[in-house]
């Protein structure tokens, strides 16, 4: 089976030993070479191989050659293995390296038809409106987008979509079945994702009025929640818990401390490159929401903390993007993966809930505290509006109490 050799042995593995038969003999080598390029560690590498040489023989057994391969080809085979009893690589996405190394030689795999309806079509377009019109990040596209497809089935299931006749009575309905099963502040997201698509429809004249207007607002109001952040005491547990010199901890001091110290939301820490960092001048380019950069200090912790990753534990890549994934292949580290990060480090800290925008509170409380102005705070914070940044004027207990009105019953 795959996966049984201790990686002691690998050191003395050799590709030229593993049996090879079929249409993919001729590529050991340069997929050996590619995996190695990849910065796969060598157990990882000789498993793959193992599969490219399993899958190779499938395919001779068949009579394929490699202008057979097709995802249909790939999902059989997988199929295979599951029946044979196989432990290790049961789907697809095992043979995603040797099919990525194909395509790149130029080895055609054809996809799997797919069907577009028009509902597809039109979501492409509403894609392509967010991100040229609207300015909007690929995630946050990606986000939108995802809920315009649950309205539309939700409203038409399998039919073919009939925008025209769509009602703002639909519209309501919709929103009060959402707001039965989710949060408020979940539902606060999905109606604004909503009245997008619905502008959208207007626009390209679906839908002969802006049914967005007729979205019902949650009964979730503005600034009437206090923001959570972490107390000095909790800070102190979480930057102990990623000051480790493993690659991961390094890779995840550098991401907390950019996150405590500057409030950087995760596709801000995403976005950053090599050539965002000015050491000299001690600045950093921050790449946000609408695509707009902003130049922000570079603490000297945070630089510290980012030249230590770069320097001893950043695998070689080919991507400028600072921060990387922390098993090869080695690519760029998404704003998910950001996230799920800063979860990890909350948790090994035995913080129970919060993530990413919990670091971004605590930044904004810790300048707070330390007598940072609400707009010096919406500035770093890179608000539009200094409303935004009201909120924390909630948790400033010292200047509260210095407007606070007596109790009536204390006054007597």
């Amino acid at each position: 089976m795959d996966g049984s050799t201790p990686p002691e042995e690998v050191s003395m593995f050799d590709p030229a030993s593993v049996r090879f038969r079929g249409p993919l003999t001729g590529h050991v080598v340069g997929f050996w070479a590619e995996l190695q390029r990849q910065s796969y560690t060598q157990f990882s590498a000789r498993n793959l191989l193992r599969l490219a040489a399993h899958f190779s023989r499938w395919l001779d057994d068949r009579r394929l050659g490699l202008d057979d391969l097709s995802a249909e080809r790939v999902a059989s085979f997988v199929a295979h293995r599951r029946r044979q009893g196989y432990t290790a690589f049961r789907s697809a996405r095992g043979l995603g390296p040797l099919i990525g190394y194909l395509r790149g030689i130029g080895v055609v795999v054809r996809a799997a038809p797919v069907i577009e309806t028009s509902t597809d079509r039109l979501l492409k377009e509403y894609a392509h409106y967010l991100g040229r019109e609207r300015s909007l990040c690929a995630g946050t596209i990606s986000q939108y987008v995802h809920s315009a497809r649950q309205f539309a089935t939700a409203r038409f299931g399998s039919e073919e979509p009939r925008w025209n006749l769509l009602t703002a009575a639909e519209v309501t309905t919709f929103v009060m079945q959402l707001s039965r099963r989710l949060s408020v502040g979940y539902c606060k997201h999905k109606i604004s994702d909503l009245r997008s698509f619905l502008r959208f429809l207007h626009v390209r004249g679906h839908v002969a009025s802006n049914l967005g207007e007729c979205v019902p607002a949650v009964a979730g109001w503005r600034l009437a929640s206090v923001p959570k952040a972490l107390e000095p005491d909790q800070i102190d547990c979480v930057l102990a818990q990623v000051a480790q010199p493993s690659a991961i901890r390094r890779r995840d001091a550098a991401i907390v401390r950019l996150q405590l110290r500057l409030g950087l939301r995760a596709g801000d820490v995403a976005a950053l490159e090599l050539d965002d960092l000015d050491w000299r001048a001690g600045e950093m380019v921050v790449r946000g929401k609408g695509k707009r950069e902003s130049r922000l200090p570079l603490p000297a912790d945070v630089g510290k903390a980012i030249a230590a990753y770069l320097r001893h534990r950043r695998p070689r890549a080919l991507t400028r993007k600072v921060f990387l994934r922390s098993r090869a292949p080695y690519r760029r580290l998404t704003s998910s993966g950001v996230i799920a990060a800063t979860r990890s480090a909350l948790r090994r800290a035995g913080i129970a809930a919060g993530g990413a925008h919990l670091l971004r509170h605590t930044a904004a409380t810790q300048m707070l505290r330390k007598g940072a102005s609400l707009s010096e705070i919406a500035h770093v914070l890179r608000h539009r509006h200094i409303d935004t940044t009201a909120i924390y004027a909630k948790v400033d207990h010292a200047s509260l109490r210095l407007v606070a009105r007596p109790w009536p019953q204390s006054a007597q």
